[in-house]
Formats: C-alpha cells, structure tokens, sequence
C-alpha cells in the first residue's frame, strides 16, 4: 500500500506525450499548448496613452504652476502617430500613439479647458499615463510557454498577437465503466421489479460524475453501460476498448469483498497491475493497471470515493498526458472552523466549504453521500500520522474549482 504523494508521482509518472494538432482559437480553449507563442513584434509597438487626456512635453511645465498650454492636433487610437508642437498639449485618447516630443499625459479630469487653451496646477511626471513601447512583451518574448493550459483570457493574448491558430496537445481518449449488481442506468429503472426489490436497486451516477470531470480537464470521454459483478462482464465490456482508448477509468468492483470483481475481470483482459491500494481515506482500494498503452485505473464504487480518487490521481494522469506544465494542483492553506480528529494510518482528505481564510468541515463525511461532495468546494488534507487538527490551526486545501 503506497502512500499518496508516491502514488500520485507513479502514476503522473505513467503518462505518456500524446500527439498534436493545430487548432483555431475558440477551439483551443482548455488545451495545452504543444509549442512556444512568441510575440511578433513589441507590444505596444509605440508608446501609447493609458488614458484620455492631453499629450504634453514635461519640459513645458517647468517651475510651479498653473500651467497654460495651447492645445494643438489630435491622437486616437488608430490614427496615425502625430508630432507635438513645441510649448503646446496635444488631445489624446486612451491607446493612441503618443505624438513625437510628448513625453507624458495629463488627465482630461485633471485639466480645465476653452477652445484653445489647457490648465493645470501640478508638474507631470516622465511617463505619467503612458504605456512604454514593448512593456507587455518584447519581440520575439515567450508570451505563452509550452505546456500552459489556454484560458479565455489567453484566447485574447493570442488573438492580440494576430495568432489564428495554435498548436495544441491531442485530447486523451477515456472510457467510463461502472459495475455493480445493484445498477442500473438513469431512467431505465425496470417496471416489473416489486417495490422491495426496486428499492435494492440505485441509479448509476458515479459514471457520469467521472465522465463530467474528464471533460473538465480537457478529456474525449465514452461512458460504457454499467456491467454487473462478473469478471467476464467486466472483461468483456473493457475488451474492446483498450485499443481505443488511452485510459480506462473503471467504477466500483475493487476492494476486497465477495462481489468486487474488477480485479479478476482484468486479469482475464491480460492487463497488469502495477499497484493497489493507496494510504488515504476516502479512496484506500485505488487499482492501477496497464494493458499495452492503455493505462487503468481502478476507482472505488462509493462516490465520495470515486470522485476524490479521481480529483486525486486521475485528473492529474489526464493532464500530463496532455503536456500540461503544472499537472498536479496547487494547494493552498486556509484556518479550520471546527477540528477534524481522525485515527492515525491513512492520509485523510475531508470536505469543507471555504469562506475567505476559512475552511468549515462539512458535518456528514460519509463516503456515500453525493450531497456532501456537491456542496463541498474543498478538500482539506490531515496528514497521515496525525490524530486531527483543532479549530483554528491552519489546513493544507484542495480547491475542486482547481482539480
């Protein structure tokens, strides 16, 4: 049984570089980059204002003021760069070229003004108000290093680079299997079952809970028909899709009970296991398996512990074999509202809500309850050989919103 930063570093240490493609922007929103984007050219080009205002020689406002300037010509953005006239200001608006000899920009709300003239009190500073030529990014700077994963607002980087397409690491292929006697896919729930055995049955939900994840984190998902606790089944619904996909995800079926039968279906599928069992509660019986180049894991059937496993260790694998620079999420730290006591042996990861600089423990922690890991927005981590943390002390936390 490993303990979970080892297991997490083997299996990250599992991915494999995918191919390429070069894509438009819009399309390439949530993938990483497979190449360096360099700027073409300074950006700004020339200096520019920052502001609306008037253009003026820091020269002419010399000594103490009031200063009187006569206003002559016109900058916009977009218009060509104009020539400041010695002793005068010149009318000038945010992002347009700032004219030859002015070296700085006084705010319009900071001047009073007639047809002719400006006036102002306070001497402006060298460069007040003025964006300097090349002071975003210099000619041929990295704007976006290989391995970032495109935001939105990198789209708006890359479209003001005059980028229209960009070169993008493959989306990893996923397929989703869930076992268990008692499934039974949403909306399907047979009519002819009596009301005591219907009762026995559950909606299968963990699946499209992984399925949901994978796609957040920029994955090609197929999500299979949950298969009862047979390892033939098993082997049968994997069999084909292990040439197909790059990761297989499994569902429930890997502990160590008489009806956990991933394991064994596997086996007869001709993978191999490369561990099981990981040092941390929710999600002990984590299975990692290979099956040529598909890699396998095993998650656990309670959906807490389906989702953390995942948040954990397979959102972290999907993501390195993406390129992605930082494929294991930060952590934060922020002060506990109630302690946590737990028993020593098992690194143990607890829903809280965060509010701020705190974490409030969420009261139910069973590793059942859907409801408490859908109104969870962290995991706060207590380490392994602790017996808990007292409210107040400062927790180590998993932001969901960063998985």
């Amino acid at each position: 049984m490993l303990d979970f930063e080892a297991a997490r570093q083997r299996i990250v240490a599992l991915a494999t570089p995918l191919g390429v493609a070069r894509v438009g922007l819009l399309e390439a929103v949530g993938r990483c980059l497979a190449e360096d984007v360099t700027a073409p050219r300074d950006q700004p080009c020339r200096d520019t204002s920052a502001m609306d205002g008037y253009a003026v020689a820091t020269r002419s406002c010399e000594g103490v003021g009031p200063f009187r300037l006569r206003v002559r010509g016109e900058s916009r953005a977009g218009s060509p760069l104009a020539a400041l006239h010695e002793g005068t200001a010149c009318r000038i608006f945010t992002g347009a070229l700032l004219p030859s000899g002015a070296d700085a920009v006084v705010l319009q709300e900071n001047v009073e003004s007639d047809a002719e003239y400006i006036r102002f009190n306070v001497v402006p500073t060298l460069g007040e108000h003025v964006r300097r030529q090349g002071q975003d990014l210099r000619e041929g700077q990295i704007a976006l290093a290989k391995g970032t994963r495109i935001s939105a607002f990198s789209i708006g980087l890359l479209a003001s680079l005059e980028r229209q397409q960009v070169l993008v690491t493959a989306r990893p292929r996923v397929a989703i299997l869930c076992t268990g006697d008692e499934l039974y896919a949403i909306g399907l729930q047979p009519e002819h079952l009596e009301s005591r055995e219907s009762d026995a049955r559950i909606p299968e939900s963990n699946g499209i809970a992984i399925a949901a994840l994978c796609r957040s984190v920029g994955a090609q998902v197929d999500l299979l028909p949950p298969v009862k606790d047979d390892p033939e089944a098993v082997r049968r619904a994997l069999e084909p899709w292990f040439e197909r996909s790059d990761v297989v995800f499994t569902i429930g079926g890997v502990s160590v009970g008489d009806h956990d039968r991933v394991r064994e279906g596997l086996e007869l599928a001709s993978a191999t296991v490369d561990f099981w069992k990981v040092r941390i509660k929710p999600g002990k019986p984590l299975l990692v398996a290979r099956r040529g180049a598909c890699i396998i894991l095993g998650l656990p059937g309670n959906p807490v512990s389906s989702q953390v496993t995942f948040s954990l260790f397979g959102a972290p694998l999907l993501r390195a074999m993406q390129g992605d620079a930082r494929p294991i999420p930060e952590t934060s730290y922020a002060k506990l509202t109630h302690a946590i006591e737990q028993k020593p042996g098992r690194a143990g990861f607890y829903r809280v809500r965060l509010s701020g600089e705190y974490a409030e423990p969420l009261s139910n922690q069973s590793s059942g309850s859907s409801a408490s890991v859908a109104l969870a927005d962290g995991l706060a981590l207590v380490p392994a050989e602790s017996a808990g943390m007292a409210a107040g002390e400062s927790i180590r936390v998993l932001r969901l919103q960063d998985i």
